[in-house]
């Protein structure tokens, strides 16, 4: 992709499944990546894989606004720009909207809707002052069409696409862009964590894969193409899209 090769990328959820494809797609485009997740001990494997040239791990819970602070100001002083940002945090389990409690909410909303308000809030002061920056949010299709079994998740996911468009507003006049990328149901941890949720988790999960024109499940390497194409220079025009990688699941929404 034209414009990467020398960029600085911060990505969320690094130590997960897509988020760990991001990092070696990134990193095969000479990027730098600076590596955030809660999972210090999936970021240290990260690292080994990847080469701490070209790889900086950061343990951080991104839900704490502190801690974010800090993490960013850390990696300025380290690395002295972030060029990207990579929002992909994310966690949910599945549960009927009436049989969850107001503890399960704040554990979604804190992770999937704060976090990367959290994100935003730090790392594009540095962009605005260096007059450039991309920002790739990874929403979900849950947030463009629902979910059953993810009310709260939705909500959240609902929220980050209407953010998106929003910043990309706000931003447009400092030379930032910010897109959207929405995937559909992708065989990760967290899918698959719907199975050992009992016979409701099971029937979603399964249901899921039947529904998908392409009769698979998305894997996480099918996301770091379109992050490193809406990142790079060759996006250069584009601003404040909503892109969804489904399998055709969503392609009427």
């Amino acid at each position: 992709m034209r414009g990467l090769s020398g960029k600085i990328a911060l990505v969320t959820g690094a130590a997960g499944g897509i988020g760990r494809a991001i990092c070696r797609r990134f990193v095969a485009e000479s990027v730098r990546v600076a590596a955030l997740d809660i999972d210090e001990a999936g970021l240290g494997r990260l690292a080994s894989e990847l080469g701490e040239a070209a790889l900086v791990p950061v343990a951080c819970d991104i839900s704490n606004h502190v801690a974010v602070a800090e993490a960013v100001s850390g990696l300025i002083a380290r690395l002295g720009r972030i060029d990207i940002l990579i929002n992909n945090a994310g966690w949910d389990a599945p549960k009927q909207f009436l049989d969850t409690t107001p503890e399960f909410w704040t554990k979604v909303i804190a992770i999937n809707l704060l976090g990367p308000l959290n994100l935003h809030h730090t790392v594009l002061p540095y962009m605005v002052a260096a007059k450039g920056g991309a920002v790739v949010n990874i929403a979900s299709d849950a947030g463009r069409v629902g979910s059953s079994g993810e009310a709260v998740y939705s909500a959240c996911k609902g929220g980050i696409i209407a953010f998106t468009k929003t910043l990309a507003r706000e931003s447009a006049r400092h030379g930032i862009r910010l897109n959207a990328v929405c995937p559909g149901p992708t065989d990760t941890p967290l899918l698959r964590s719907f199975l050992e949720e009992g016979e409701y988790g099971q029937k979603l999960y399964e249901g899921l894969k039947r529904a998908i024109p392409l009769r698979r499940l998305g894997e996480p390497g099918d996301l770091p193409g379109i992050v490193a194409f809406l990142a790079s220079a060759d996006a250069g025009f584009i601003t404040g899209e909503v892109i969804s990688v489904s399998g055709g699941l969503t392609m009427h929404g």
